[in-house]
């Protein structure tokens, strides 16, 4: 059980700040996309008996948390991330039965269960916005509902209240002839925004928030939750509509302007945060919410999570994976460590003294990072990259999410048509972009391949049968998308035979964080910022429980050298200063292969390396000073 297997950190190892170290602070959280997880029943969707009948291997991978991605009843326009009632869930899935038996044989292996939460917006077909389509219903409110542009005749194009487009693609406003005006979307037209300037929306969502945890749910993730205080003037206006004239953005090729500037980390963001933890997490003990939080930044992240604030526990910060310059994911640049090392740099140091971060390269909204950042080019290189990306990750101070099938060095699906794909996001980016030109139809392929939503979700690969164990070979229905072609090669039951796997690799990890306090609270400096090919840091704990910077004494460290390439490297100036390292390669304070805590090659082979100064292809290894 993982609560056995994770020792509680002492409370004389400061965490977050707290008082009371949280039981979160070397805990690790393992993200289930359900409808690509494991399926039951054969109608090729995985569900809540499926994840139940996966509850061991969980355990056994050492994971305390598991997240689930939305089951709630949804028409699924965007695979549940639009919810039409709260408190039931979609048949796709199961039922409430169903998942009070996950909560009960979860926490009966030690896992917690967080629930994917959803209240920047809801399904048009829940019943608070079919309510709120009549202006004299008391919903009526409850949305951010906004007549036509003056002198348009409603519903024409160019009648929209101001130029937002929506992250799907299109006007991110949708006109309703039944109330005669158009509501914001900042997502899908059938996902409006909910108003939550009206505090009857706010107590409504705590009220449910409420039923959940006394159901047994353990906490939430709460999805672009950063996006629910807008920027508004004295009279409630939103920026370019009716008689607000401030600025709404610039226009781009495509004719729309971004709501991201106006909608994300608003004015009463912080309010709106406090207030949830009073009116719901307030007396509870042992939950967890972290928040993802487009639009917000290192710094404001330390705010939200400083435990004296009361707000949230952790965030999801987006820089790190996103193309830097404010480029279009679907146009970005290649991708450069420069960028990650700027990033995470920016998070650990903002949290340095208070406040908390997640860490995190894989989700259900991001591709196979073993494709994106490593190399799948043959199966000893993705094995290779795909150890050397976790261990980076993992030996970060933090709490440490996988998303299913990361621990196994899954990859894209590479479709190769657009039929392939059922994401709602790139297919009406793809239209967008090629029917604008923008972007002609072989580049935006080409994109989907690398960046598509869709590469995240392909069925989870339990063993090398024809739907890879997701369904059953001869279900009647088979999988909602395609399984990824090298399922024999990458699976579960594969991989927890070999030690050397992806898999145990990750069991390795996990346990690390369980068992070493330097990994799990011990202070974060960078080594080496502007070598372009290898990511150095030093993990630091004094021996009172302190952390300290890199120069002490009676202190606990780790050096962390990841090669972040297929190419041999040299181990930088700093890091090899570090290890005790000449410049020529001759080993100073000489070197121990019993103090390689973790490396992605055999031990004798990295300590070898060391005492030439040198890293093989994505070689990365964990070194106890």
């Amino acid at each position: 059980m993982t609560t056995e297997q994770r020792k509680p950190l002492p409370d004389t190892i400061r965490t977050n700040g707290a008082e009371q170290n949280p039981w979160w602070s070397n805990a690790v959280v393992y993200q289930i996309y359900p409808r690509s997880f494991q399926d039951t029943n054969g109608d090729g969707y995985g569900d809540l008996p499926g994840i139940t009948s996966r509850l061991d291997y969980l355990a056994d991978l050492g994971v305390d948390v598991i997240w689930l991605s939305p089951v709630y009843k949804s028409p699924q326009d965007d695979n549940g991330y639009d919810i039409s009632d709260y408190q039931d869930i979609d048949p796709m899935f199961g039922t409430l039965d169903d998942m009070d038996e996950l909560l009960a044989e979860a926490h009966d292996r030690g896992i917690k269960v967080v629930m994917d939460l959803v209240v920047n917006h809801t399904s048009d077909e829940h019943a608070w916005f079919q309510a709120s389509r009549d202006k004299n219903d008391p919903h009526a409110d409850w949305y951010w509902w906004r007549p036509a542009k003056e002198g348009h005749e409603p519903g024409t194009p160019g009648a929209e209240p101001n130029h937002w487009g929506s992250y799907f693609g299109g006007s991110a406003w949708q006109y309703d002839p039944k109330r005669g005006e158009y509501y914001l979307h900042q997502f899908s037209k059938k996902q409006p925004d909910l108003n939550w300037e009206n505090p009857e929306v706010r107590a409504a969502v705590y009220k449910m928030m409420n039923w959940w945890l006394d159901r047994g749910v353990d906490g939430f993730r709460m999805d672009v939750i950063t996006l629910i205080s807008k920027h508004v003037d004295a009279n409630g206006e939103l920026p370019g509509v009716g008689a607000n004239t401030d600025s709404e953005g610039p226009i781009g090729p495509d004719g729309y302007s971004s709501p991201n500037p106006f909608c994300a980390d608003g004015p009463r963001q912080d309010e709106f945060l406090a207030e949830m933890h009073r009116e719901v997490f307030d007396g509870r003990e042992g939950t967890l919410t972290v928040g993802e939080a487009p639009g917000i930044t290192a710094e404001r992240n330390q705010h939200i999570t400083d435990p004296a604030n009361r707000e949230l526990d952790m965030l999801f910060l987006f820089d790190h994976v996103e193309p830097g310059g404010g480029q279009s994911k679907w146009t970005a640049e290649p991708w450069k460590l420069a960028h990650l090392k700027h990033c995470l740099a920016g998070h650990q140091h903002a949290v340095k003294k208070t406040g908390w971060t997640s860490l995190f390269f894989n989700n259900h909204d991001q591709p196979r990072v073993v494709s994106r950042w490593g190399d799948d080019s043959t199966d000893e290189l993705r094995v290779r990259s795909a150890k050397a990306i976790a261990l980076l990750l993992h030996m970060h101070r933090g709490t440490p999410y996988v998303y299913e099938g990361e621990e196994l060095g899954m990859t894209n699906a590479y479709f190769d048509s657009l039929d392939q794909y059922q994401d709602l996001e790139s297919i009406n980016m793809y239209h967008q972009l090629t029917e604008a030109g923008v972007m002609t139809p072989e580049q935006m392929m080409d994109a989907l391949k690398a960046i598509s939503r869709d590469n995240a979700r392909t069925p989870m690969q339990w063993d090398a049968t024809k739907y890879a164990g997701f369904t059953a070979p001869y279900a009647p229905a088979a999988p909602w998308l395609p399984v990824n072609e090298n399922r024999d090669v990458v699976n579960a039951k594969k991989e927890q035979r070999d030690p050397d796997s992806v898999y145990n690799f990750y069991k390795k990890l996990i346990a690390l964080r369980h068992e070493n306090p330097v990994v799990a609270a011990g202070e974060w400096e960078m080594l080496d910022a502007d070598d372009p090919q290898v990511y150095a840091f030093v993990r630091t704990l004094r021996e009172d429980g302190v952390g300290g910077g890199i120069d002490g004494s009676g202190e606990r460290r780790i050096v962390v050298v990841v090669n972040m390439s297929s190419e041999s490297a040299k181990i930088p100036a700093e890091a090899a200063d570090m290890l005790g390292l000449g410049l020529a390669g001759t080993t100073l304070g000489g070197v121990s292969a019993d103090r390689i805590l973790i490396s992605t090659y055999p031990t004798e082979d990295t300590a070898a390396d060391l005492l030439f100064g040198k890293l093989a292809p994505w070689e990365a290894f964990a070194y106890e000073l």
